[in-house]
């Protein structure tokens, strides 16, 4: 489409965002070390991590959560509307909550409704936003994302926890590596095996976040229903899906889930459903699928190697399937109801 057409404007402002992202990411990084220790401080006292965030925000929550609990962090991912229809217990527990405008609805409601905030800090992209006013705050660089579907800020997002967790003694050395020199990746194939499915599953493990971040960029710029299922929740019944129009991307990190990963592409071939898999795992590929091969990684530095090329991917499969990828019909880069 892109060959015919004027690229929309919509790609053409996500791409800007793009262009920066590991940039800021490591501005970010550098910039936040004090509230970081802050952070972290807090997290040290009380052993558990409640992390709360809407849509792309809560998809970097989800993927950063097994990385707390490597610290022995009890850390729970929770989207902000379920914490505020269902309140988990929040006493004793220090909370992240995460805005990358700082003005969603569900923030402004969870704040008024809820008393004491002395473990509460926040995540966001504007210093200046109700939530960076309200509580301390770790700030990416570079300011509000004026994209519609979230790239630049999940990367800024990514290293701001990347702060939070080098000041619980993890080695950053890896994930800044990344950052700074990022790997090209082509994704032809990729695209090549999406060109006739009608929906798109993505799947992963340890990495199941990034997947669930994917997921949603899908279905923002294509408008096709494309969502994530964690690797088992995948295996326990929705396999019945599998055919020629699925779409299925898994993620392949160097941890002790890769196995199971392997064990669904397997699957996933089988069923006779296009396979892509980002693999990052060092391990052979599985045979019948565009494997997208990485610098042997885990954790954020697998996340950071992974996430321009998945976002690549999702922009050039949206500009294939509508011809206004990127411009929302329905929705709004700050959502301000509920």
């Amino acid at each position: 489409m892109t060959a015919q057409n004027k690229r929309p404007a919509g790609l053409v402002a996500i791409d800007r965002e793009m262009a920066r992202q590991h940039e800021d990411a490591l501005a970010s990084f550098e910039d936040n070390d004090e509230i970081a220790a802050k952070v972290a401080a807090s997290i040290r006292r009380s052993g558990r991590l409640v992390l709360l965030g809407m849509g792309a925000s809560h998809a970097v929550a989800r993927a950063v959560e097994p990385l707390y609990r490597e610290h022995g962090i009890d850390a729970i991912a929770l989207p902000l509307s379920e914490q505020l229809g269902q309140p988990l217990p929040l006493v004793g527990k220090t909370v992240v909550v995460t805005s990358q405008s700082g003005e969603s609805a569900e923030v402004l409601r969870w704040f008024a409704e809820t008393g004491e905030h002395a473990e509460t800090f926040g995540l966001t992209l504007e210093a200046g936003s109700f939530l960076g006013r309200t509580v301390p705050c770790l700030v990416g660089a570079g300011g509000t994302e004026l994209a519609f579907a979230a790239t630049r800020s999940l990367t800024v997002t990514f290293a701001l926890h990347l702060a939070i967790l080098a000041a619980l003694g993890e080695d950053p050395a890896a994930a800044l590596a990344v950052l700074k020199a990022p790997e090209t990746i082509a994704i032809d194939a990729a695209l090549a095996a999406l060109g006739d499915v009608t929906t798109v599953v993505t799947s992963g493990r340890r990495l199941q976040g990034l997947a669930e971040a994917l997921a949603l960029g899908l279905t923002e710029l294509s408008r096709l229903p494309c969502y994530s299922l964690e690797g088992g929740q995948l295996r326990h019944g929705p396999m019945e899906m599998l055919g020629p129009k699925v779409g299925i991307v898994l993620f392949r990190g160097k941890d002790s889930t890769a196995d199971l990963v392997t064990a669904m592409a397997v699957s996933v071939v089988e069923a006779g459903a296009p396979l892509i898999v980002f693999d990052a795992s060092g391990m052979s590929p599985v045979a019948g699928a565009v494997t997208l091969t990485f610098k042997p990684a885990s954790g954020l530095a697998a996340i950071f190697a992974m996430l321009p090329v998945a976002q690549r991917l999702m922009i050039a499969f949206a500009d294939s399937r509508v011809g206004n990828a990127g411009t929302p019909v329905r929705t709004s880069k700050v959502t301000r109801s509920e």
